[in-house]
């Protein structure tokens, strides 16, 4: 049986059982979902033209005025099929062309990396001093440290490169446990300098930064969306199509695989240097994210008691995780906390300087887990609070990423019945992203739209709020204006939606606050990281309730911290043994455990909160 997709006019086979989703991906066609393929979020409608589809679970197959519709996650052709994904529906290749990635172009000061290049002369043997080779170079190498391993090939090379070059040689040294590895051995006069990367793997997007491992200089970066948003937009979602899918690991696995060896191929094309010139790579990302690039099952971080499958990776080689450097490259992934505190956190914790830090400071990272942590050098505390995919544009009718076309600017006049919009790129728009949200929401209580509850105050005399098919909505761009041939809107849900998500970040910042048994205002720093955060509008974030109503000085935004932190491991092997004393410092609050959390998060579920005192900047409309 034949799949055809329009517009694209692609036909391809769809093998017994395949699902349209699954032919989709054949045809390099990428549906939007939100739940991982379990027929809940309807992300994948398509417009089935002609042909009969078999419905995996009830209501997958439906007809409107328009056509009939079908789940593409639910529905099985049954004869040859032709259908239609609508602009809403596809999840567009080039959308990663959006992704921003900071690099810091300058050296870090002295790099003492975990890859080291060294030419060394030794005493040569004689009758008198018979000392094997191996433990020959050790001692020549004591002022860099012990040697405490050596890889086999390196060893077989070592006797005739020591003799051909009169027992002067270059080697390569690899850190490992509290030593150095014998990597390998080369003739005298090597001037190639050994590199390596820093990897950040998102949930929404990855990053790499190409690093000279001798100089400590950045030489390119790059960023594109993680691959693995076409099979789940968030972790749970992803680990839930890992269980459900035949083949969902191994997916997974794949995915990131390609988009991160992707963005390899891009650094190496881009910079002339050789992807096997690459001897070490350092890793970050969040609990799930390392478990699925290293193909380790993450099914059980969601059930409770939450148990990751590991927090401490050992180093491993390239080859073995699927990186595409040089095979032997070591791979360092950095340590995370719990199953929801990850690598990325610690990273961010060493990039920012928190845990030296006089002092309170916090460290929040936006996006669909709200990450935090809190303390300073005498102390760290972190939790992670299920935000949901709404500031990723997810779970949004009219969400989107941040990508050409996204709303991220939102004027509402007062009374709310004009508005002004403004989109990345000032392209036609698409939908709105979540920093657009943010300031959507913030302006439509300014306005006077919304109650303190979030809810639409009913106004029969303004054309933008009307009645839909979730209840009242707010029109933002008619379908005439934008490039889906769609209105764009924000529901009732959709506010409710993002309340429940800001709510849960102020909530688990309020808990830390109180085992912490500290006030808002102790707080004196705020790191504000991650992609999101370089959009965010922070009177709009406070006027939300999403950010604690501090001195506006006191916020900081740090960027791509966990890319930042990667890297200083990468070039600063005392940082790899600082990554580890952080994780083990800091302490993970469990929100699930007892009721402050609950408490904490009902309160919040109002604009800015139900405790008008905690925001004595934020002016109320009317």
């Amino acid at each position: 049986m034949q799949v055809r997709f329009q517009p694209d006019d692609v036909t391809v086979p769809a093998r017994e059982g395949e699902t349209l989703l699954q032919a989709g991906w054949q045809a390099g066609i990428y549906l939007r979902q939100t739940c991982g393929g379990q027929g809940t979020c309807a992300k994948c409608r398509v417009e089935l033209l002609s042909g009969e589809l078999t419905a995996l679970q009830e209501g997958a197959i439906w007809e409107e005025a328009s056509g009939r519709w079908a789940l593409a996650c639910q529905t099985v052709p049954a004869s040859e099929v032709e259908v239609r994904v609508p602009p809403r529906t596809r999840l567009s290749e080039d959308e990663g062309a959006g992704v921003l990635t900071e690099t810091d172009e300058e050296e870090i000061a002295a790099p003492a990396p975990l890859y080291l290049r060294r030419e060394v002369a030794l005493k040569a043997p004689t009758l008198e001093d018979a000392t094997d080779d191996l433990l020959r170079l050790g001692m020549a190498l004591r002022a860099e440290g012990e040697l405490t391993g050596a890889r086999l090939e390196a060893v077989r090379r070592l006797p005739t490169v020591l003799r051909e070059h009169d027992f002067q040689i270059t080697v390569d040294l690899a850190r490992r446990g509290g030593g150095w590895e014998l990597a390998e051995v080369s003739p005298p006069g090597v001037t190639e300098p050994p590199f390596g990367v820093a990897v950040d793997i998102g949930t929404t997007t990855v990053a790499v930064s190409l690093v000279d491992l001798s100089s400590g200089y950045s030489l390119a970066a790059a960023g594109d969306y993680n691959a693995q948003v076409r099979l789940g937009e968030d972790v749970i979602s992803r680990i839930v199509f890992t269980e459900e899918s035949p083949h969902g690991l191994h997916d997974m696995r794949r995915a990131v695989l390609n988009t991160v060896n992707g963005l390899l191929e891009k650094l190496s094309a881009r910079t002339s240097i050789d992807r096997n010139s690459i001897r070490a790579a350092a890793v970050a990302g969040n609990t799930t994210m390392i478990s699925l690039l290293l193909g380790v099952s993450p099914r059980f971080l969601r059930r409770e008691p939450y148990v990751p499958p590991l927090t401490r990776v050992p180093v491993l080689a390239a080859r073995e995780v699927g990186l595409r450097i040089h095979p032997e490259a070591q791979v360092y992934c950095l340590p995370s906390v719990a199953s929801y505190l990850g690598a990325d956190l610690v990273s961010g914790v060493l990039a920012t300087g928190l845990g030296h830090s006089e002092g309170v400071s916090l460290l929040l990272d936006v996006g669909t887990n709200g990450e935090m942590v809190l303390g300073g050098a005498d102390w760290l505390l972190g939790c992670a609070c299920s935000a949901g995919p709404a500031f990723e544009g997810s779970g949004i009718r009219s969400g989107t990423r941040a990508v050409p076309g996204a709303i991220e600017k939102v004027e509402v006049a007062p009374g709310g019945r004009s508005v002004e919009i403004g989109t990345m790129g000032g392209a036609r728009p698409v939908g709105i992203c979540g920093s657009g949200l943010i300031e959507a929401l913030g302006s439509l209580a300014e306005a006077g739209v919304l109650d303190r509850a979030g809810k639409f105050l009913p106004d029969p005399d303004n054309p933008r709020l009307r009645r839909g098919e979730d209840g009242w909505e707010y029109l933002l761009a008619g379908a005439a204006d934008t490039a889906v041939e769609e209105d764009i809107v924000l529901a009732q849900t959709d506010l409710d939606n993002l309340i429940r998500a800001k709510g849960a970040i102020f909530a688990g910042l309020r808990t830390l606050l109180q085992v912490a048994d500290l006030r808002p205002s102790d707080i004196q720093r705020v790191y504000i990281a991650g992609g999101f955060g370089r959009f965010l509008d922070l009177e709009r974030s406070i006027r939300i309730g999403l950010l604690p109503d501090l001195p506006r000085e006191v916020f900081r935004y740090v960027g791509n911290s966990s890319l930042r932190g990667a890297k200083e491991v990468l070039l600063d092997r005392r940082r790899w043994e600082e990554a580890h004393e952080t994780a083990d410092r800091l302490t993970y609050v469990e929100l699930s455990a007892g009721t402050s959390f609950m408490d904490e998060f009902v309160s919040a579920l109002f604009l800015p909160h139900t405790d008008l005192e905690l925001f004595p900047s934020v002016r109320l409309a009317g």
